[in-house]
């Protein structure tokens, strides 16, 4: 496909076929990945391939019972690295530090970078992807069922196969809402209503239109699709939660140095 038409045709596939993808198909991805942009060349990030069916039924729970995680041949997990690069700079008697929050945001932003070039390669040669924001939520148990060292964070992961759905793309919010010219010009009111008009209307009908969605917006009393956002899919609680998860991980990985 053009390039264009597999980033405009991208959807969230969590159906598979039961077929594996080759191992010749997977190394093209993984070195479309590789060739991402890395700060200062670094290339601070691992990715993990997960293909065998055990260890993905113990991710399962980690990523919140989402059914692809055991559906798809392939779970691929995208993590900021500096482990790698220390022990390189031990054998080299060089200073040893990328143990502070900078360090991790700069292999965050490598490992997500890399895990889009993957992304659209897999998508062009006909395969599906679904991103997983359980990857970040809950990096310390998958941390720990990937066995990963100090100094390693899973950030991005997504399910990779051959789809057995053809879901319609969603909605994204207009071009006009989300571009700026030189530089930030913040919203009025009426900026608001109109640049969330077409989503509020599709997304509440993609809810009304789900029997079980329906049945819990029903339940929970819910009005519209900001209260869905933040009442039912994600509440102030869990964001704290899932906050001082992510900040207690850092601390046992050794990436909160600030000092």
């Amino acid at each position: 496909m053009e390039l264009n038409d597999v980033i405009h045709g991208h959807k969230s596939i969590r159906e598979y076929e039961d077929k594996e993808v080759s191992q010749e198909l997977l190394e093209k991805i993984l070195d479309a990945g590789i060739r991402a942009s890395s700060s200062g060349n670094m290339q601070p990030y691992s990715i993990i391939v997960t293909k065998d069916k055990e260890l993905k039924k113990k991710l399962y729970s980690a990523h919140m019972d989402q059914s692809m995680v055991v559906d798809a041949p392939i779970l691929l997990t995208f993590c900021a690295d500096f482990n790698r690069m220390r022990k390189w700079l031990t054998l080299n008697d060089a200073p040893v530090h990328f143990d502070n929050f900078m360090s991790f945001m700069i292999g965050a932003i490598d490992a997500t970078l890399v895990a889009q070039n993957c992304a659209l390669v897999a998508e062009d040669e006909g395969l599906g992807i679904c991103y997983m924001g359980s990857t970040l939520a809950n990096c310390d148990q998958i941390g720990k069922l990937l066995n990963l060292p100090p100094n390693v964070v899973p950030v991005v992961g997504y399910s990779l196969g051959y789809p057995a759905e053809n879901p319609a793309p969603r909605d994204r919010l207009p071009k006009q809402g989300l571009v700026h010219y030189d530089k930030y010009q913040d919203y009025s009111n009426d900026d608001i209503l109109d640049i969330y008009k077409e989503r509020d209307e599709k997304g509440w009908k993609r809810y009304m239109d789900n029997p079980k969605l329906k049945e819990m917006t029903e339940q929970l009393g819910l009005k519209n699709l900001a209260e869905v956002y933040t009442i039912a899919k994600y509440t102030q609680e869990s964001h704290h939660e899932f906050s001082q998860t992510v900040l207690n991980y850092l601390e046992s990985q050794n990436f909160m140095k600030n000092g």
